[in-house]
């Protein structure tokens, strides 16, 4: 075991603990997979990341992402959180994007001011929703946990979806902010845009909470 550069960030929101929070280790060499989901069960939280050097070589950073029980391909929250971290450690960018390496291959990471966005991984469809679902005044996540069901504070990959589907069929317009979390006593704020080419792009504000070193 070694003293580990560690930081806790809120994400999607400019003030601490009205967030979604995510646990990022600077430096996961050398740990394995079991020592990561050991980790990432003892803390409690929804995801924890691990920042590693890249393989690919246009990546600043190759990035691990946990959740109790399993590894995750890709998710919206820690992405953003864990850049946020990365560039606080004096991460430097190979162009105008940070390029983030993870398992649903490069996710592109642009500053928009303050905030930081990725860009919306290929919607998945699954069929569509009725017209009556056709409403958005806050959105809200249920998942499955244990037989029953959680709601998360904020989530970037269901706002990416969303985007996406939204501003497609022309139910938003190109540019929006999404609410979330109000019923859990969080202010999450997702901002949504859709680009010239048109890309979606996910972003929102990070604040770290928590900094320091954690031993593994």
């Amino acid at each position: 075991m070694k003293q580990r550069a560690f930081a806790q960030v809120d994400v999607f929101t400019d003030t601490p603990y009205l967030g979604n929070p995510v646990a990022v280790v600077l430096d996961g060499s050398g740990l394995s997979t079991e020592d990561m989901q050991a980790f990432t069960n003892w803390t409690n939280l929804s995801e924890v990341t691990f920042v590693l050097p890249p393989v690919h070589p246009e990546a600043g950073y190759a990035l691990r992402i946990f959740c109790p029980g399993r590894e995750l391909l890709f998710a919206g929250h820690p992405t953003l959180g864990s850049c946020h971290s990365w560039l606080q450690a004096c991460g430097v960018p190979q162009g105008v994007h940070v390029i983030q390496e993870c398992g649903v291959g490069l996710v592109h990471i642009q500053k928009d001011g303050s905030r930081l966005a990725f860009v919306a991984p290929a919607l998945r469809r699954s069929g569509p929703l009725p017209e009556d679902d056709v409403q958005m005044i806050e959105v809200r996540a249920f998942f499955p946990v244990n037989q029953g069901l959680t709601k998360d504070p904020v989530t970037g990959s269901l706002n990416a979806a969303l985007g996406q589907w939204l501003i497609g069929a022309g139910l938003v317009p190109a540019r929006y902010v999404a609410r979330q979390g109000t019923a859990l006593g969080r202010a999450g704020r997702v901002q949504v845009s859709q680009d010239a080419q048109g890309q979606v792009w996910v972003g929102g504000d990070c604040v770290v909470c928590v900094h320091g070193e954690v031993l593994l």
